[in-house]
C-alpha cells in the first residue's frame, strides 16, 4: 500500500495541527479500543525468553521509550531490547524461537518494518503489530495488531506516536501485571488537554525563532523525546535540530553549543535530572538560552532557564508522552514563522521532490 497525501492545505491549520489537538481523546479511545487484543499479546509475550522491540523513525523513537517499560513494568530486565528495524532485518541473526517481536509501523509500508516482521514469523516467533488503522496488507501475518489511530494527514507524524507509547505502556503493564501504570495511562488525556489549552506556543515559537541550532536533551525514557524533537524538526520546519542523550551531550557535543543556539532540556525527576541540570550550567555559560521541561515546583533548573514549560507529576517511564507535546507544537509553530507546510515533508519542492522519488521506503 503506498500512502497517497491528501491535498495540501494553503495555511494553518495544516493536517499537523489538528493531529497535536486530537490527542487527548484519541489516547482515550485507543486504550479502551485495544482492551481484548492487549491481554492476547500480554499472555504470549509473558512466555517469551526474550522481546525485541522494532521500528523505524518515530516508530523506533517509541520502542526506545518503550524498552524501559518493558524491562521494569513489564519485568523482563534485560530479556527486552529496542533495535532499529533496519538494523534487526539487515545485520542482526534471526531472532530465533521462543523470542517475541513488537512491531511499530503506522502505515505498515516501510520495506525493513515488513522484512523484520517476515524473519519473525518465519523463525516461528510470536509477532505482535501497532500500527495505524487502514495500514497496509503486509502487517496481516502478525498474530496480534493493535491499532492507534486513523493514517495520519501529515508526514510529520504526532497523534500517532504517543498513541503508540501508550499502547506499548498498557502491553508492558498487562505483561507484567502492574496496576499503577493503567491508573496513571488514565489520567494522561486530562494531562495532556491542560497542556495544549495553554496559548503561549506561538509567542515560545516567535522568541527563539532566528536561533542558529535546536538543541534537544533528555535522558532515560526521554532519550527519545530528545531525538523525536529533533526529527520533528527536521521534518516539519527544516531547522537545523539536534538530539541527544544527556550524559551523551556531556561527552563532546556541548563544545559545538553557541549563544546563538537554544538548548531545549526535557528534565522531569529523574536520575538523568542532574545531568540536565549540569547541561544548563554549562549553556548558562556559553551564553545559550535555555528552554526547560520540567515539573511543577522544580527550582534548580527553572532559575537557569529563559523559558520554562511546567508539567503535572507523572512517573518518569511515561512522562515521554507529555514531554513530547509541548515540543510538537513548538515545532509546528516555527513552521508557520518560517512560512513552509509542516505536513509535506518539502515533496511539493522541486529539488526535494525528485530527492524523495530516489528514496524506496
Amino acid at each position: 500500500m503506498a500512502w497517497t497525501p491528501p491535498p495540501a492545505r494553503p495555511g494553518h491549520p495544516y493536517y499537523m495541527h489538528d493531529a497535536i489537538y486530537a490527542q487527548p481523546g484519541a489516547l482515550r479511545l485507543v486504550l479502551r479500543g485495544n482492551r481484548e487484543a492487549l491481554v492476547r499479546a500480554a499472555a504470549q509475550l509473558r512466555e517469551a525468553e526474550r522481546v525485541l522491540l522494532a521500528g523505524i523513525g518515530t516508530s523506533w523513537h517509541a520502542t526506545l521509550v518503550s524498552e524501559l517499560l518493558f524491562a521494569h513494568v513489564g519485568r523482563l530486565g534485560h530479556r527486552v531490547r529496542s533495535v532499529h528495524s533496519f538494523e534487526l532485518a539487515s545485520y542482526w541473526p534471526g531472532p530465533g524461537p521462543r523470542t517475541g517481536v513488537v512491531l511499530v509501523s503506522h502505515r505498515g509500508t516501510k520495506r525493513y518494518s515488513l522484512e523484520a516482521l517476515g524473519q519473525a514469523k518465519a523463525g516461528g516467533d510470536v509477532a505482535v503489530v501497532i500500527t495505524g488503522r487502514g495500514s497496509g496488507d503486509g502487517l496481516a501475518i502478525a498474530d496480534h495488531v493493535l491499532r492507534t489511530v486513523e493514517q495520519e494527514s501529515s508526514s510529520a507524524h504526532t497523534i500517532s506516536y504517543t498513541c503508540a507509547i501508550a499502547l506499548l505502556a498498557a502491553l508492558a503493564a498487562e505483561i507484567g501485571g502492574d496496576e499503577d501504570v493503567p491508573r496513571a495511562l488514565e489520567g494522561l488525556p486530562d494531562h495532556l488537554a491542560l497542556l495544549l489549552g495553554q496559548e503561549a506556543w506561538e509567542d515560545l515559537a516567535g522568541r527563539f525563532k532566528d536561533r542558529a541550532r535546536y538543541y534537544f536533551v533528555g535522558g532515560g525514557p526521554n532519550t527519545a523525546t530528545a531525538y523525536e524533537a529533533a526529527l520533528k524538526m527536521s521534518e516539519a520546519n527544516h531547522a537545523t535540530a539536534l538530539g541527544f542523550n544527556s550524559e551523551q551531550f556531556l561527552h563532546g557535543p556541548w563544545c559545538a553549543l553557541e549563544r546563538e543556539d537554544v538548548l531545549f532540556l526535557i528534565a522531569p525527576p529523574g536520575r538523568s535530572y542532574e545531568r540536565c541540570l549540569t547541561a544548563a550550567r554549562a549553556a548558562r555559560e556559553i551564553g545559550a538560552p535555555i528552554v526547560a521541561i520540567v515539573e511543577d515546583g522544580d527550582r534548580d533548573i527553572r532559575s537557569l532557564a529563559a523559558e520554562t514549560i511546567v508539567l503535572p507529576r507523572i512517573p518518569e517511564l511515561l512522562s515521554p508522552i507529555l514531554t513530547i507535546v509541548p515540543l510538537q507544537l513548538f515545532t509546528y509553530h516555527l513552521a508557520l514563522l518560517r512560512g513552509v507546510n509542516p505536513d509535506t515533508m518539502r515533496a511539493d519542492e522541486p529539488d526535494h521532490g525528485r530527492a524523495r522519488r530516489l528514496m524506496a521506503l
